[in-house]
């Protein structure tokens, strides 16, 4: 995954992008539309929120955007919605990278395409992800390596919950048992809530899942986080070494949510949308608000966006044709 530094955005990236300044090329929308695919409350709809109370007054929206959620089919639903609006630039998809870069290998009758059907608008926040483990797991357990022992020592108890079968937490898990010979058997759920409750309870043994959804209960004592799957360590978790520091570098995962116009939407619009969302995310109360869900914020150009989503569909296909799942499995 590219590292933070290289999504900074710079002026000079912007004038390329456009060159003629960008409000002589489109009248500003009234009120723009955010359609995310997953509940309120959750990260995606903290990252839409956001970003829509400080879009208004640029040169693409006169006033705050209006956020609607599509929850359903792990952000399918959302992506329809987007890909069959007027491809004007007044509706916008806000999504996980799953839902473009992964799907694709699970789904073989994906509903749409993640590379025709959508236009790139700008990266809007990033996460890792977080292996825990609960009391069900001896406090002995303080490392990976110590997880996988006991896992294997102890398999009829070696589960490990995730927001969703697909999701990347369930690769991430799933291939960490893999590659170590370890079963680890997977227990999907509707979001992280649900499975960090269990957790608690002492029914779920561990669970990969966003490490924001973790946070609370972690600096709580009820839970422990063991691993982050970034390139470095989250500044949420300072004390928690990565997967990669503790020799799992192939689990090293950032994931972010993505602004998306639909298909055909003008290149001028992209642009404003585009400097609107990237001056968003540089707002001191955007970048705490996020924090707080463990996220941080991150803007980038079009073109880096785009990159990034060619890189992982090509990084994660192997992978998920490696943990053997489908959506028919």
């Amino acid at each position: 995954m590219t590292t933070r530094r290289h999504f900074v955005q710079s002026a000079a990236s912007l004038a390329a992008f456009g060159a003629f300044p960008l409000a002589a090329f489109a009248q500003a929308f009234e009120a723009v539309k955010i359609i995310n695919g997953f509940p309120a409350g959750g990260t995606a709809d903290s990252t839409s929120r956001r970003v829509a109370e400080k879009i208004g007054g640029t040169a693409y929206a006169r006033n705050a955007g209006v956020v609607e959620n599509k929850p359903g089919a792990g952000g399918r639903i959302a992506c329809e919605v987007v890909k069959g609006a007027p491809p004007d630039g007044a509706t916008l998809l806000l999504t996980p990278y799953s839902c473009m870069s992964i799907y694709p290998h699970i789904y073989s009758k994906l509903s749409y395409d993640p590379f025709k059907d959508f236009v790139p608008v700008s990266m809007g926040a990033v996460m890792t992800h977080a292996l825990t483990v609960g009391p069900l797991v001896p406090a002995s357990v303080k490392t990976v390596k110590d997880y996988l022992a006991w896992a294997k020592a102890n398999p009829k108890d070696a589960s490990y919950g995730s927001p969703a079968a697909g999701s990347t937490p369930h690769f991430l898990a799933a291939l960490l048992g893999i590659n170590n010979g370890v079963e680890l058997k997977h227990v999907p759920y509707r979001g992280s809530l649900p499975a960090v409750a269990d957790l608690i309870g002492g029914t779920l043994a561990s669970t990969s899942t966003p490490t924001g959804d973790a946070l609370a209960n972690h600096r709580a004592g009820k839970i422990r986080i063991i691993a982050t799957s970034g390139a470095q360590r989250t500044p949420f978790t300072p004390e928690v070494a990565t997967y990669a520091e503790q020799g799992f570098a192939e689990l090293t995962t950032e994931e972010w949510f993505g602004f998306y116009a639909p298909a055909r939407t003008p290149a001028n619009v992209v642009a404003n949308a585009n400097a609107a969302i990237n001056a968003a995310l540089k707002d001191k109360g955007v970048i705490d608000s996020l924090a707080v869900m463990g996220l941080v914020a991150q803007g980038s150009t079009p073109a880096e966006m785009e990159k990034s989503q060619k890189d992982e569909h090509t990084r994660w296909g192997p992978l998920v044709k490696k943990v053997g799942f489908t959506a028919e499995s």
